[in-house]
């Protein structure tokens, strides 16, 4: 099992390090590590340039280009990796060290999987709506339109999926994961692995707080819009899509509330 590390970087210097060090102590060792950075006008490439001469237990190829938004830089990432499978992880975030090892386990013992996520930061997922979760749990396309449970920096998908899904859609800048990720689960097999494997942005709050997250009303907005892709796709049907679009609306305005009050 070959597996190949995505990293899209923007102004990362202050993070980059320690997230290239979280892939270097897993105790399941990937096949390699791309790092694309997105035009960064700090000092992240020069980082990346010096930490890949340094350490050499991982192949890491760097790859520079001008700033055109996260799904651009993954893409680009994407095309170029040589493993069979596929995990993606953002400049910010860090794994456990048994996360790659974790997640191989579970791929062998269940073969038929194509696309795999884990919780993070601790959580626990119940149920989405009446559907209660287990351990490791089958995500249809409509599960992921009443909860969005899978997190870009804990999944992993075999390399196959490029060819017969294609990649996220760069014109979008928000909730660009969620369109690709319901594109995946309409024709492959995705399940989620019900452990935190992944310290996503800090541990810090899931919305509100600084960063392309934090803008909920944008969020909302990208949302909506895999809403109404999901309709063209024929994912649900328009009794389904209204009822869907109140149900997004009404967590909006609840994460609103939330909000206001911690702040």
């Amino acid at each position: 099992m070959k597996v190949s590390i995505v990293i899209p970087m923007y102004n990362a210097e202050k993070t980059i390090v320690n997230v290239l060090n979280s892939v270097q102590n897993q105790t399941f060792l990937p096949y390699e590590i791309i790092v694309v950075n997105d035009g960064s006008t700090d000092q992240s490439l020069q980082i990346v340039q010096k930490y890949k001469e340094e350490n050499k237990k991982i192949t890491i190829h760097v790859f520079d280009k001008k700033n055109g938004g996260v799904s651009s830089a993954r893409n680009l990432g994407m095309r170029m990796t040589q493993g069979d499978w596929i995990a993606l992880l953002d400049s910010d975030d860090v794994w456990l060290e048994h996360k790659l090892e974790r997640q191989k386990q579970i791929l062998e013992a269940n073969p038929h999987i194509d696309f795999l996520g884990s919780t993070r930061n601790e959580e626990t997922i119940q149920n989405i709506l009446w559907k209660k979760l287990g351990k490791l749990t089958k995500i249809s396309a409509k599960n992921l339109l009443v909860r969005f449970v899978f997190v870009v920096p804990t999944i992993i998908f075999k390399r196959e999926i490029l060819h017969s899904v294609g990649y996220f859609d760069e014109s979008q800048k928000y909730a660009e994961e969620g369109n690709y990720f319901i594109r995946i689960a309409q024709k492959k097999e995705c399940y989620l692995l019900n452990e935190s494997l992944v310290i996503t942005g800090g541990g810090k709050a899931h919305f509100g707080e600084s960063g392309l997250s934090g803008n909920i009303l944008e969020m909302e907005k990208g949302e909506l819009k895999n809403i109404k892709d999901s309709l063209n796709f024929k994912i649900i049907n328009i009794f389904e899509y209204f009822l869907i679009v109140l149900f997004s609306l009404m967590k909006y305005f609840r994460r609103v509330i939330i909000i206001k009050f911690r702040s």
